[in-house]
Parts: C-alpha cells; structure tokens; sequence
C-alpha cells in the first residue's frame, strides 16, 4: 500500500496554563498540573494525527543527537510512528514554550536551535517518495529542496505557510507555487479571506487552497469548478489551548481527500476534528480515529 510521506518539523514542547493574557509579574507561580512536556511540532503533530486517522505514512523529520532526540524516538514508537526516518541530524533538539489561558488563547516561543541550517539525508526522501503516492512538506528548510523532486514524481504536494502576509514571501513563495493543496491562517492577511484565496489561485493556479478562521471555521476555493466559500466551526467541547488547530484541521483534510477526492466533504470532517482537538492542551494530542470522528459527526447532526 502507497504510503503520505510527511516531512516536517519536530520539537519538543512545554506548555503552561496561565490566569489571563497579559501576564501579571509574580516572581513564582505554582501551576499544579499546569505544566505539560510532550514531542510535538508542525511535522509530527501530521504525522501522529494521520497515523490515529488510519493513512500509512512515512515520517521524516530531524532531531538533536542529545536526550530530547532520544525522547522523540521513544514517543514516536508509542505513538505508532515509524522512527526509522527520524534523524538526528544536529546536536539539539529543537523545543518550544505554550503559554494558554483559561479562553484558549495562546503564545508561542519556539527555539529551532539550528535545524534551519541543518539538511535532511537526500537518499532517505527519495526512498521514501517512492513509496508514497501523496506529499506533505512542512515549511521547514530542509524540505525546501524536496518540492521539485516530488513535483517530477507528480505527486499531489501539501503544504501549509501558517500566517501569510504577502505572495512574494521570500521564504514560503517556493511553497506556495508547487502546492496543490495550501493552508494558510487568516490572522495576517492583507485582504479578505475570498479576495486572498482566488489571488492565490491567479497567481500560482492553487488546485485547493483552504485558509483558517479561527472560532469562524474556515474557508475553501477549489480551483476546477471555481468554489469559493466559508465553512462554519463547529464546538464540540470546552476550548482548552487553540495550538495545533491547524496542523489538525490540515491533517484531517488531507486523509479524507486522499481517500475520497472530494474537498467539501473532507473540509467538514476536518473542522469537525479540529474542534474536538482543541479540548486538549498539547498540539499533539486530542486525535479521533476515523471512526471515532464519524460517530461524532453523526452525534452532532442528530442534535441539529
């Protein structure tokens, strides 16, 4: 069976619960069980999201030759990851800091230790693309030089440029044009969501672009039949921490539409999961399995 490649970032993420934004200057807190420590990060939150949905995948990612590498590994095989793609290719790993409130909202600090300059083993992706009949390609430098290869091998690339500001964005414009499917976030747009998505399409001819809205749900325009519109959120749970709602809602879309080939459907489903999701503190955790997410979307069109 044909496998999604995912390649992307890991790191190793503490997230801490706080009374309100913004912080008021204490010189020590006692959070009782409100410090968290987890593996987490763009590409492995994909991939663990993925794996609890049912796709196959391969996962290839970098950490540090330290203990927190060794931390990733561990938590891969219990996630039911494959780790034979998990290089420590520099001598830390990366990490990240998640400050949330009792709302939702968050901040993050994200340390990439130099994982920017660090490359990911060549012979490694391209084994792995040929096992593979679907791309994802986190926006992390080391995947930069795999787009054109995936490209050649015609398979379908997805990737997600988080908050974009502009198309001629020096470090995601590589990204945006060999896409065909592109996420993105509405929270730096120049121009509304609508207006974004068919420049997108003009500019670069998107066959699926998807942006995020938050508490609003999200927005899809797909390329062949020239749809463009808003799908609303659906609440499912209390909102513990909003992180990782996209690499959800990305996750999500991606196994249904590779299943299925339909992006309205699949969009659904996917807002569906992201909201359970956000029920969970850490950014890699709160998955349903697929079957798990078809029974809550049946629950919630019953009590329509």
């Amino acid at each position: 069976m044909k496998k999604v490649l995912v390649c992307g970032h890991t790191n190793v993420e503490t997230t801490l619960a706080i009374e309100a934004f913004p912080i008021e200057y204490s010189p020590i807190c006692y959070p009782f069980f409100g410090i968290q420590t987890a593996v987490a990060g763009v590409g492995y939150n994909i991939a663990k999201a993925l794996t609890t949905l049912g796709s196959p995948i391969s996962f290839l990612t970098l950490v540090g030759q330290d203990l927190s590498g060794q931390q990733v590994l561990h938590q891969a095989r219990a996630d039911g990851l494959p780790g034979d793609n998990i290089v420590a290719g520099m001598p830390q790993t990366a990490q990240s800091v998640i400050l949330y409130d009792k709302q939702g909202k968050r901040q993050g600090h994200t340390d990439l230790k130099d994982v920017q300059e660090r490359p990911y083993p060549p012979e490694r992706f391209q084994q792995a693309l040929q096992e593979s009949d679907w791309a994802i390609l986190s926006n992390v430098n080391y995947t930069r030089p795999f787009l054109t290869q995936a490209q050649q091998a015609n398979l379908p690339i997805a990737t997600d440029v988080h908050t974009i500001a502009t198309l001629d964005d020096a470090y995601n414009r590589d990204y945006m044009a060999a896409a065909t499917i592109l996420f993105m976030s509405d929270e730096r747009l120049p121009l509304p969501p609508e207006q974004w998505a068919k420049k997108v399409q003009q500019t670069f001819g998107t066959e699926i672009v998807v942006i995020g809205l938050g508490a609003a749900g999200a927005l899809l325009a797909v390329k062949t039949d020239n749809f463009c519109e808003r799908l609303p959120a659906m609440p499912v749970r209390p909102i513990v921490n909003t992180i990782g709602a996209g690499d959800a809602l990305f996750s999500a879309f991606n196994h249904f539409y590779r299943k299925t080939g339909n992006p309205y459907t699949s969009l659904q489903k996917a807002i569906l999961f992201a909201a359970y999701k956000i029920g969970t503190a850490g950014a890699a955790t709160g998955f349903l399995t697929e079957m798990e997410l078809l029974q809550l979307a049946e629950k919630v069109k019953s009590e329509k």
